[in-house]
């Protein structure tokens, strides 16, 4: 007898609200829940496949464990005696350090990623962490930082109130969002336009989110900052500059002002490939509109000015006005975030306070590039260098798909003392583990959006506990994490719960503590015996919503939200849109908004020089599918068919001067190496422009993913050696590097 069951969407960041037909313990069908408070029942291709991703095959269903060269079942005591009898030894006779951990992007949309891996960093004291953050977001976390003093705190575009939305480098039609969590993201642009407001798109390509557009600019790659500062002096030169409400909380206009002087439409336009007049008009039109909002994504981050990139998007929206007001981008607050500190001087934001081994790479947010992953596992150990990651822990990462230069990172894995990897399947990465432990499928784990909560486009709040019980013989991620966070620090054998009541422990006592809290001065036994859930994750939850913004303080305001008021709503609640939240969430030492930082002011010079750059030949930009998340989900069939395949994009002229037919092989060649993809000639790319998807490459011995194996595509990465890189986030460049083409036949 089927039955309906609620689960948040973990496919992608729009989180959308799913109704599950439930046939025995089997999801059948995936539909939009019209009920849910944030989606409205809108559910896109990767949605409704939730069931197929749910139940796909080759999946792992117990623990691996390698025997003799091989990677053999295992049972779960077996699997985690076999890491602590691999971890401990690495850090006890080479330090902390010598453990890498690596974070892929599956991480933020699961309860479990949330939760664990800070306690597991914290409890191994390791300072080599690499994560999916330095080959996407990386560089709008180190522009927040430098603005506002806190890496986490990025505005978002009112979408649904806003008159003009300016996207740089953003395809949400196909993404549905990133960095701004916005169910329908679709549906929103349209809305957009229909009450009569502007779309414009700035991007090489002609996406679907182009074609959507009333002006596309088709920039050249890599050029975005270039364009944006052009933009902030248009505003200065024109005396269009306007703060509003924001003149009592920002400094450094003046100088702002001076450092951009040098970037005029006409001294940008041959780098860019913009006319001075489109540059005008873009800055005239944000400036003019009654709301605007600026809004960048991987395509203005992946590139070598990254960073200056992200901190333009938030200087456009701060000069004219529309940083933190209705119908601009606000800062959402979410039901977990920390109490509000009141507003005031912070302790700023810090980069740099250590570096990587080999390249020298400064940390950015306590990570370092995931591009020098290889080189500090198989460099040896220098005179000065310390010691080279010896152990790696990964949970959700295929760093051998998704990190330059995979053939080097592959070699290099091999190498290692001992890998443990967290992961539903054998893929290219976890193949090289000596313990592959495997979560549970997403219909038998609860969801919370702790990540991307703090991204959305309204203030809401939804929790699903499992569909589906626990299948007999699985671990569930939460107790995964935990065991391990215990075996691989020494504590092997202890009670996971363990985990879960030390946190607590120490989350309380740093509350009564302090006097901001609303549990200020209380006895925390007192308040942990209040704590409810069925485990320990779910007591986690109800702490981090009672002494949230809305909560209720442990009993002083009692309607505020606790996880049993929330399980009461499993549509959720809705918080309402988006408020102007400053100066409460500036976090630097000013406690003012901080336009010209120091380290943005001394990489300035290094824009100035690409003023005068050109490439000599073809560069290379990503493309995003609607079916497809990064290398998650590729063995899935019904999200392989389609627009959703591995061909080179190229421009109708480019293939007439190289001789390249569509539908035939060509040859790609870049600095890290090559590959052969089939062409497919389109004018949606502009002249000088290729195109290759990314997470694709699935053609490696070892692995258990059938169906990609099937049509396994090339891994555009392997077209880059690493060496690229912003150097002010240690984020990869992804795009706009050049490459060669060539006819495989030799026409």
């Amino acid at each position: 007898m089927s039955r309906t069951a609620l689960r948040i969407c973990p496919l992608c960041e729009a989180t959308c609200g799913l109704a599950l037909t439930i046939d025995g313990t089997a999801v059948t069908a995936a539909r939009g829940d019209r009920d849910d408070v944030f989606s409205r029942g809108f559910i896109c291709p990767k949605g409704a496949s939730f069931g197929a991703v749910d139940s796909d095959p080759d999946r792992l269903r117990t623990p691996l464990v390698r025997r003799d060269g091989e990677l053999r079942e295992a049972t779960w005591e077996e699997a985690f005696d076999a890491v602590a009898a691999g971890v401990r030894p690495v850090v006890e006779r080479y330090g902390p350090h010598s453990v890498g951990v690596v974070l892929g992007n599956p991480n933020v949309h699961t309860v479990a990623g949330a939760l664990y891996p800070n306690v597991l960093l914290g409890a191994l004291g390791t300072r080599s962490l690499f994560t999916a953050s330095t080959v996407d977001q990386m560089p709008k976390h180190v522009s927040s930082g430098l603005l506002f003093g806190d890496a986490n705190a990025i505005p978002v575009p009112d979408l649904d109130r806003t008159d003009h939305l300016l996207l740089i480098g953003a395809n949400p039609l196909e993404s549905n969002g990133s960095l701004c969590t916005a169910p329908d993201f679709p549906g929103r642009l349209k809305a957009l336009k229909a009450r009569g407001g502007t779309l414009t798109v700035i991007d090489p390509r002609r996406t679907r989110t182009a074609k959507l557009a009333d002006r596309h600019v088709a920039i050249r790659p890599g050029t975005d900052a270039l364009l944006l500062a052009a933009m902030a002096h248009v505003l200065f030169e024109e005396d269009l500059v306007d703060l509003g409400a924001l003149a009592p909380h920002v400094e450094g206009a003046e100088e702002l002002a001076d450092a951009v002087r040098d970037f005029t439409p006409e001294s940008v336009a041959a780098a860019c490939d913009v006319d001075a007049g489109v540059t005008r008009a873009l800055a005239r039109e944000l400036a003019g509109a009654p709301t605007a909002a600026v809004y960048g994504r991987i395509g203005s981050c992946t590139v070598p000015h990254g960073t200056l990139a992200s901190w333009l998007v938030d200087v456009l929206n701060i000069l004219t006005g529309n940083l933190d007001r209705p119908g601009g981008a606000l800062f959402p607050q979410a039901a977990t975030d920390r109490t509000p500190r009141p507003a005031g001087p912070g302790h700023g934001f810090a980069l740099g306070r250590w570096r990587s081994r080999v390249g020298g790479h400064p940390e950015a947010k306590g990570e370092l590039p995931l591009s020098a992953l290889a080189e500090e596992i198989d460099t040896p150990t220098g005179a000065e260098a310390g010691e080279p990651v010896r152990a790696l822990i990964t949970v959700a990462a295929n760093p051998v798909l998704s990190a330059p230069d995979g053939d080097r990172l592959d070699k290099a894995l091999d190498s290692l003392d001992f890998m443990v990897s967290v992961d539903p399947y054998l893929n290219e990465t976890s193949r090289h583990a000596h313990v592959v432990l495997p979560p549970p499928p997403p219909a038998q784990s609860p969801h919370h959006d702790f990540a991307f909560n703090t991204l959305a486009v309204r203030n809401q709040v939804r929790y699903t506990r499992p569909a589906v019980p626990l299948e007999p013989g699985r671990m569930a991620e939460t107790e995964i994490l935990a065991r391990l966070t215990l075996a691989a620090t020494g504590m092997h054998g202890a009670d996971p719960a363990a985990v879960d009541a030390m946190v607590i422990e120490q989350t309380l006592g740093k509350a009564v503590r302090d006097p901001h809290s609303p549990v200020h001065g209380r006895d925390p036994g007192e308040l942990t015996a209040q704590l409810t859930g069925e485990n320990g994750p779910e007591r986690r939850l109800d702490l981090m919503l009672r002494l949230g913004p809305y909560g209720d303080g442990f009993g002083t305001r009692p309607d505020g939200l606790t996880l049993q008021r929330l399980l009461a709503h499993p549509h959720g609640i809705d918080l309402g849109p988006l408020r102007p939240r400053l100066p409460q969430p500036l976090k630097t030492r000013s406690g003012r908004v901080e336009l010209l930082p120091g380290p943005i002011a001394d990489d300035l010079p290094r824009l100035r020089q690409a003023l005068a750059e050109r490439p000599d030949g073809l560069v290379l930009v990503g493309r995003r599918h609607l079916r497809s998340n990064n290398s998650w989900m590729h063995n899935v069939p019904a999200l392989t068919g389609g627009s959703n395949r591995c061909t080179l994009h190229l421009h109708p002229e480019d293939a007439e001067r190289l001789g390249v037919r569509g539908g035939e092989p060509v040859r790609v060649k870049g600095a890290g190496g090559e590959v052969t993809a089939p062409a497919e000639v389109t004018d949606t790319v502009r002249p000088g422009v290729v195109s290759l998807p990314h997470g694709w490459g699935h053609d490696r011995p070892g692995t258990r993913l059938t169906h990609a194996a099937t049509e396994p595509g090339v891994n555009v990465n392997q077209l880059l050696d690493g060496s690229m890189l912003d150097p002010l986030s240690g984020n990869a460049v992804l795009n706009g590097v050049p490459v060669e083409l060539t006819p495989v036949g030799g026409r």
